[in-house]
């Protein structure tokens, strides 16, 4: 079976889908094979900062470097693995598990990015969540089919320069569309 990749692109998730984990999802497909899928949400923060991440670790950072005074958001990437962390980020650093998903983005989940941005030397752009979700061979298919996910392309301005909250809009308007007006009844031809 030949399966379309959908591997760099955003799911966004229909307004229809009240499940905790994913309602307003915005989830970043990092892999897609005719085996299955494995994706990060990228709009759900937690209450958890990178210093959280750091101090939990035992990664020392200076008091003074930016993972201490930005402060930035851990998101809940899913549900599986919760306690598993990955950095999404620009492609200006290698590190010792990193993953080149394209010349834009690359997945790191090794404790060597975690130990340079607590020194202030990590990569430009970042996001760090814990978890990620995962579907099986034809089941991320399936669940498009049944109108649960709508795709888009990946915009790293999403990621990296949109307030969490905007995320889920922000997405649906690459398709031209306001997702919020969607309606959660869908139709088949």
């Amino acid at each position: 079976m030949s399966v379309h990749s959908l591997q760099n692109t955003f799911l966004v998730a229909m307004p229809a889908l009240h499940d905790t984990v994913f309602t307003r999802a915005v989830i970043y497909v990092c892999t897609h094979t005719e085996h299955g899928a494995l994706g990060v949400v990228v709009n759900h923060p937690t209450d958890h900062t990178i210093s959280d991440l750091l101090d939990s670790s035992n990664v020392p950072a200076a008091t003074d470097s930016p993972a201490q005074t930005a402060a930035p958001a851990i998101f809940a990437g899913g549900p599986i693995e919760k306690q598993r962390g990955l950095v999404l980020h620009s492609p200006d650093s290698q590190w010792e598990a990193t993953l080149n998903v394209d010349a834009s983005l690359r997945i790191t989940t090794s404790r060597d990015i975690l130990q340079a941005l607590a020194r202030g030397e990590g990569p430009q752009h970042h996001l760090i969540a814990l978890g990620y979700t995962g579907w099986q061979a034809g089941q991320l298919e399936q669940e498009i089919r049944d109108n649960i996910w709508l795709t888009c392309p990946l915009d790293s301005r999403i990621l990296f320069a949109t307030a969490p909250e905007q995320r889920w809009q922000a997405a649906g308007a690459l398709l031209g569309i306001d997702i919020r007006l969607l309606s959660s009844q869908a139709g088949h031809a």
